[in-house]
């Protein structure tokens, strides 16, 4: 069973090789946040999702056991970098800049950036139409970035409020504090099929975009790299992500298993 901790954790070490220590520890620690359904969150204290089943069967293939942390998102990455943990196992949107700070996996999932609103609300029928209305965001999140992006677009621009994680967000858009919150179109799909007070707005904007687990962007991780690539591709050629991907998304989505695609932003 997998060890959920939610308080900031010791640095998982020095190093010589993230993989080979792992192993020797019998566990494989990773960081999160579990508040990204379907991707990771907690039913009670438990965690599942996406991820957790994917990442539980790659680790398994390797021996181990997971060791979770639990984090704010905005703290997930720097933790990372300060080695609190082996890797990232959270739906983290692939871009040029945290390519050159971090290694990624195969895409996992697929990030392309949408809105969703209260249901039933006819002042917003497309992105375009929040437009000089509050809408949400996740703080440090490619999300944010994106609907940055399209507000400079939009005259005037929305009133983007930032939130530390997603459910305060999305909490704000039910109370009437925002229009709508920026999101996955994955995540946002979940969230309205489980939640009917939600509704995605469609189309979806910004660049075709995937989501992958970082690494630190050291020798020291390429080991480990390699074999969560390993069992990505296995999972993805033998129909199982597949199937994951049909009990957590109610869809099939395509992904690419051969190698990193370039982002475009």
């Amino acid at each position: 069973m997998a060890t959920v901790l939610f308080v900031s954790a010791m640095a998982v070490g020095a190093q010589a090789d993230v993989l080979s220590d792992a192993k020797a520890r019998g566990e494989l620690v990773v960081g999160t946040e579990f508040q990204y359904a379907p991707f990771e969150f907690l039913d009670g204290d438990k965690p599942v999702g996406f991820d957790v089943d994917l990442i539980t069967l790659i680790a398994k293939d390797m021996g181990l056991k997971v060791k979770w942390i639990d984090l704010p998102w905005a703290s997930v990455l720097p933790a990372l970098e300060a080695k609190k943990f082996d890797m990232v196992v959270a739906g983290t949107t692939i871009n040029k800049a945290r390519m050159e700070r971090y290694y990624f996996t195969l895409p996992i999932g697929d990030a392309t950036v949408a809105l969703v609103k209260r249901a039933g609300d006819t002042s917003i029928t497309k992105p375009e139409d929040i437009a000089g209305k509050p809408v949400g965001g996740t703080k440090g999140s490619s999300q944010l970035k994106t609907l940055e992006e399209f507000s400079a677009t939009l005259k005037p621009p929305a009133d983007i409020k930032i939130y530390i994680g997603s459910t305060n967000a999305y909490a704000d858009v039910l109370a009437g504090r925002t229009v709508a919150a920026s999101g996955s179109l994955p995540n946002l799909t979940y969230l309205a099929k489980t939640r009917p007070e939600f509704e995605v707005v469609k189309p979806a904007f910004g660049q075709p975009s995937y989501q992958a687990w970082p690494l630190r962007k050291e020798p020291e991780s390429e080991s480990l790299l390699a074999a969560i690539n390993e069992g990505i591709a296995k999972y993805n050629k033998n129909g199982k992500m597949k199937e994951l991907q049909i009990k957590w998304f109610g869809a099939e989505m395509p992904l690419p298993y051969d190698k990193v695609p370039e982002p475009n932003y």
